[in-house]
């Protein structure tokens, strides 16, 4: 059974196809997963939770507080609990909610407290579902990595034709299916990611560094680990953390601390993802004592740093895979594809500054990737944890 053993958090809100949570429910559970159900309080006028605990075997969920006990049912061990939370089907009403982050019900509550991936099948009449808001409020559900069922087009309840149709429980399912088999399509893989700024000291209190977040390596961190790898990640000076448990932190600061652990490590890894942005010169000299403004101008001698890339390119074997970055401002094809070839990478993710909304520093991204074979494919604006899935999924279809 494809879901053996996975834990679905399915969510029912008030729309005429709350009928088809009966038979996802079966679904589900036909295919070995365990479902916990919770309502709406109009879901319940379209179906009963009697019918869904009869079909999921457990009591149904929509309120905080079990009983006048003050015994409750706590949304964040919910949130824990489960593999994947699937919201199906997911009103206007619900989707405005979730972009906005309001919580005025447990579904809503459940959801905010959610970690594990989210799953949205959208139902409403083709009006509402082409209506600005509620296409704004899904491509903001998107960006914080929430996938999106698309709905079907066909008869409406409304008696018009158009799209806004809940996908059917059985495509539903297999979505998830294939969304956990895929999960797993870096077992046993060992991944050394490379992420963040390095900074490079200029007194104890003054350094050369970069606006680098390390959002893009962690989201690529996370992604692989998600989908089985065992990854070590070697990370700059950034504000942002991880949890995931098959993902080993090394704080380092410089590029020369961060070239000592990738020699380390990558000996032992089957990929390195080269995401940091390194800083290409530092200092000669660092001075011992903070540099005090005692003339109108001050000269840096700098130097190189040590070529990470390059390094590991050349030592790379037959049966490990190098990828790296490139942030260009100009010309960007042209260097991107240098960088490439010079420094001996399986292929390269290159992002350009004069993309809006691309680089340091924001939430999103848009890329290419180039490989050696000449191959050239882009990519649309998107959040850099759906970026990382692509990256990944170019990686896994292209060499594994």
């Amino acid at each position: 059974m494809s879901l053996a053993g996975k834990k679905i958090v399915l969510g029912v809100t008030g729309s005429i196809a709350a009928y088809k949570a009966a038979y996802l429910v079966r679904s589900l559970i036909k295919e070995g997963a365990e479902v916990q159900v919770l309502i709406t309080a109009i879901g319940k006028q379209f179906i009963t939770p009697v019918t869904l605990s009869a079909l999921s075997g457990k009591p149904v969920l929509s309120k905080f507080f079990k009983d006048e006990s003050g015994m409750w049912n706590s949304h964040v061990d919910l949130g824990l609990w489960g593999d994947a939370m699937l919201i199906a089907p997911a009103s206007a009403n619900t989707i405005a909610k979730m972009a906005n982050g309001i919580c005025d019900n447990y579904l809503l509550t459940a959801y905010l407290s959610c970690r594990c991936p989210v799953f949205v099948a959208p139902a409403m009449d083709f009006d509402m579902f082409l209506h600005p808001a509620t296409q704004k409020n899904l491509e903001t559900l998107k960006s914080y990595g929430n996938i999106i069922i698309e709905p079907a087009s066909g008869e409406l309840a409304s008696g018009l034709q158009g799209k806004g149709r809940m996908e059917e429980p059985d495509k539903i399912t297999s979505l998830l299916s294939h969304f956990f088999t895929k999960q797993q399509d870096l077992n046993k893989k060992k991944i050394l990611i490379t992420a963040g700024p390095t900074f490079e000291k200029i007194d104890p209190v003054r350094f050369i560094g970069n606006y680098s977040s390390g959002k893009m390596g962690y989201a690529i961190a996370e992604e692989c680990a998600i989908r089985g790898a065992q990854v070590t990640l070697i990370s700059g000076p950034v504000s942002i953390k991880t949890t995931h448990p098959d993902i080993k932190i090394i704080s380092v600061e410089s590029a020369n601390e961060m070239y000592e652990c990738a020699l380390k490590y990558f000996p032992d890894n089957d990929i390195a993802i080269l995401s940091a942005a390194v800083a290409d010169y530092k200092p000669a000299l660092m001075a011992s004592h903070k540099i005090k403004r005692e003339t109108d101008n001050l000269e840096l001698l700098l130097e190189s740093t040590v070529d990470i890339a390059a390094n590991l390119g050349k030592l790379k074997r037959n049966n490990q895979l190098l990828v790296g970055f490139a942030l260009e401002t100009d010309k960007e094809i042209e260097n991107a594809d240098r960088k490439l070839n010079k420094k001996n990478l399986d292929f390269i993710v290159m992002n350009s500054l004069r993309n809006e909304g691309a680089g340091f520093q924001v939430d999103t991204n848009q890329i290419t990737i180039l490989n050696k074979t000449g191959e050239k494919k882009e990519f649309s604006l998107k959040s850099k944890k759906e970026v990382a899935k692509d990256i990944i999924d170019y990686l896994v279809n292209k060499y594994l």
